[in-house]
Formats: structure tokens, C-alpha cells, sequence
């Protein structure tokens, strides 16, 4: 699908800027060494090419317009396959002690967590010493 919209995008551009130049301009152009195909329809040519450039142009902005939409559902995602890394919060790691640290700091008491929002009880709080 999105070949054949290519592909007619690519007529439709060289038709439309063939037709853009053919026309007779205010300053001539290339108009004046293709004045023989100005007159191939006889008196009808600019309406004739007016109405072939109007739609060239509708097709022009249909074909864009539809690249741009197949090509939103193509498109995929860089980061699709990456799992979110663990925040430090999640981590459940314990800081690294030296042995002579480890055995001489004192052992605390186990305090059990409070919930936040909730009113301590007397008995979660550590009594001093």
C-alpha cells in the first residue's frame, strides 16, 4: 500500500510541475520556449490546465497526507523492547561494611515501620535508655 501511494506521489509531482511550467507566467520562464504546447488544445488550453493543475494539487496534498499517516502506523517505538531500569526505592540493598565495623557497632533494636498516616502506638515507640 504504502508503495502504490509512493509511487503515484511521484507521478503526480512530476505532472504537476510540468503543468506548473507549461503555464503562461507574468515573466515568461520556460513558458517562452515551450510556446507550441500552450496551444495544444486550441483555445481551451489555460481552463485545461487550470482544472489538470487543481487537481494535481488535490492528489498532491491526498498522497501527502496519506504518507503521513501510514507512516504514523509504521512507525514504532525505540524504546518498545527496553525494560524501565529499578528505581533505588525498589533496590533492597544493604550498604557494604567493613568486618571490624560489623562487629563492633551495636546491635539496634528492631523497630517495626510505621504506616504513614497512622498514629503510633505507645508500644512501637523505642524506649530511651
Amino acid at each position: 500500500m504504502m508503495l502504490f501511494i509512493v509511487i503515484i506521489h511521484a507521478i503526480v509531482c512530476v505532472v504537476l510541475i510540468s503543468i506548473v511550467l507549461v503555464q503562461k507566467g507574468r515573466g515568461g520562464g520556460l513558458v517562452d520556449s515551450l510556446q507550441g504546447v500552450e496551444s495544444m488544445f486550441g483555445t481551451r488550453t489555460p481552463a485545461f490546465l487550470t482544472r489538470t493543475t487543481t487537481i494535481c494539487s488535490i492528489l498532491f496534498f491526498i498522497t501527502c497526507l496519506s504518507l503521513a499517516v501510514l507512516s504514523l502506523k509504521q512507525s514504532k517505538s525505540l524504546m518498545q523492547n527496553i525494560k524501565p531500569q529499578t528505581t533505588a526505592s525498589e533496590q533492597k540493598t544493604v550498604p557494604a561494611q567493613p568486618a571490624e565495623a560489623q562487629n563492633t557497632a551495636p546491635a539496634a533494636p528492631a523497630v517495626p515501620a510505621a504506616t504513614p498516616g497512622a498514629p503510633l502506638k505507645p508500644q512501637d515507640v523505642p524506649k530511651a535508655k
